[in-house]
């Protein structure tokens, strides 16, 4: 495999970063909340845009699913951590070279339903965006609750919200066939739900954006 030039963040991304970053000390809760999907949503726009068959430098196969983690996952990673510094949102990378958003409840959907806030719609508008330039990436949206209430509710809950999401991707040019949904219910809590903090924290919807190597 031949190797590509390092990609690099923009000074765009980097100024409008340390802006709205810094920039929201005496802001209301509303406008940080409108300021948060903003921002994630021009950082995704900008790290998912690239061309992910160019950055696939010091990638290494992915030792469940066949994923590489390239410099262009890099670049997301340390994009979306950056962006969401604060949010409560968690930016991993999986096990097996997945880059996992964990997106609270706060800015994703109202306790009990699934339809879309409007915090939620800039991110998915710009992943949107980036996604239908970048046909490599595949995205798998999961769907949790917290413990509050029975299975019947909960799990498919769950699923709704995640195929909410991936609804609102679909009617903004991304294929229904890339994306994959589930739903967990209650089943895979982040945080103890013996708390309202905790619970807060396992309503949530996970965005999991994965590159596969060459000849997969």
């Amino acid at each position: 495999m031949a190797l590509s030039t390092p990609l690099q963040l923009t000074g765009t991304v980097v100024c409008g970063l340390a802006i709205l970053l810094t920039g929201c000390a005496t802001a209301t809760p509303e406008q940080k909340g409108a300021g948060t999907g903003a921002l994630i949503g021009a950082v995704a726009g900008q790290v998912l845009g690239r061309d992910s068959k160019s950055s696939a430098i010091g990638a290494g196969l992915g030792a469940l699913g066949g994923y590489i983690w390239s410099k262009n996952m890099e670049d997301k990673k340390r994009a979306m951590e950056q962006a969401t510094a604060g949010t409560g949102t968690v930016v991993t990378q999986t096990a097996d070279n997945q880059l996992k958003l964990s997106i609270p409840n706060d800015i994703s959907f109202a306790t009990g339903r699934h339809d879309i806030q409007p915090r939620l719609m800039p991110i998915l508008d710009q992943f949107a965006q980036g996604l239908n330039q970048q046909a490599s990436v595949e995205v798998k949206i999961i769907g949790h609750t917290d413990n509050t209430g029975s299975d019947a509710i909960n799990n498919p809950l769950s699923v709704n919200r995640a195929q909410s999401a991936r609804d609102y991707l679909v009617s903004r040019g991304v294929s229904m066939n890339r994306i994959a949904i589930d739903g967990r219910g209650a089943r895979e809590p982040m945080a103890d739900n013996n708390s309202d903090a905790g619970r807060a924290r396992n309503r949530r919807i996970d965005i999991f954006l994965a590159e596969r190597a060459t000849g997969r």
